[in-house]
């Protein structure tokens, strides 16, 4: 399966690595590091370098508690980032907002794609993604970023959130995006416990099963810090072994900080999976 994110292909015949730039002040592991533009397009051209496929742009943090950023200011963030890639940057460019007139200003700035952690049910975001004709990311979240930890609840979490993702993929069907634009994330770490999380993680092949390309985030998550009681910045090992789980599950897209690390480990898994099949083996 091969994306078009606006004039740059995306090949998911492999399992492919998204690097996360956040161009904010505020997010949970490296918020304000590359909040200038110089910074942020030296980080995203040491990522591709390194391995990734795409970088993903974003400038609202989601992490638990954090407060919303206006529209404005969000362009005002992400615009010339995306710009300055755009120009420099073979691989895709990815939008990660929830706001409508951010993703028009985005894909129009060059972004191919569109990853929202509201899987795109704020008014006008269905119909805005429709109309840019990028490939879109649909991602699970129980409520806000301000609420999502507070005492989530599922009856069946995996039976749940593959129900919302494959409904969601279903309203963009709907609105004429598709079908082979359109990838699902489950949300580690939105709105989840760690057992929700880990049983997410457990049954990925469920989500996957639905047939839509699976992005999996795990970077970092804080899942790693409640079983291993490790800080944001001791987290690069498992978080990596959580990577490769997610892959031996079927995922298409890693989405990580760490991407030479992911890389390697991904690069191996696959060769485990592939075992008997590549003759240049």
């Amino acid at each position: 399966m091969i994306l078009d994110c606006a004039g740059k292909s995306l090949d998911l015949s492999r399992p492919r690595i998204m690097g996360i730039l956040n161009v904010t002040p505020d997010s949970f592991s490296d918020g304000g590091e590359f909040f200038a533009p110089e910074r942020a397009v030296e980080q995203a051209l040491h990522m591709v370098e390194a391995g990734a496929a795409i970088i993903d742009v974003g400038g609202e943090s989601t992490r638990p508690g954090a407060e919303p950023v206006n529209e404005a200011d969000e362009i005002q963030r992400v615009i010339p980032v995306i710009e300055a890639l755009h120009a420099a940057l073979a691989v895709p460019v990815s939008i990660d907002t929830r706001k409508p007139a951010v993703m028009q200003a985005a894909v129009q700035a060059g972004a191919g794609l569109i990853n929202d952690v509201n899987a795109l049910q704020a008014p006008g975001a269905l119909a805005t993604a429709a109309a840019l004709g990028v490939p879109v990311c649909l991602m699970h979240m129980r409520g806000t970023p301000q609420t999502m930890q507070e005492q989530p609840e599922y009856r069946d979490v995996v039976e749940e959130v593959t129900g919302f993702l494959v409904d969601r993929a279903a309203a963009c069907l709907a609105a004429g995006i598709a079908r082979d634009r359109i990838l699902l994330d489950p949300g580690f770490g939105f709105g989840k416990t760690t057992l929700h999380n880990l049983l997410l993680l457990q049954q990925l092949d469920t989500l996957v099963a639905r047939g839509y390309p699976v992005l999996a985030g795990l970077s970092r998550k804080s899942l790693i810090g409640n079983v291993l009681g490790l800080p944001v910045d001791k987290r690069l090992y498992p978080g990596v072994a959580l990577a490769v789980i997610a892959v031996w599950q079927g995922a298409a897209v890693i989405r990580t900080h760490d991407v030479a690390a992911t890389r390697d480990a991904i690069a191996m898994c696959q060769a485990v999976r592939d075992a008997g099949r590549d003759p240049g083996l």
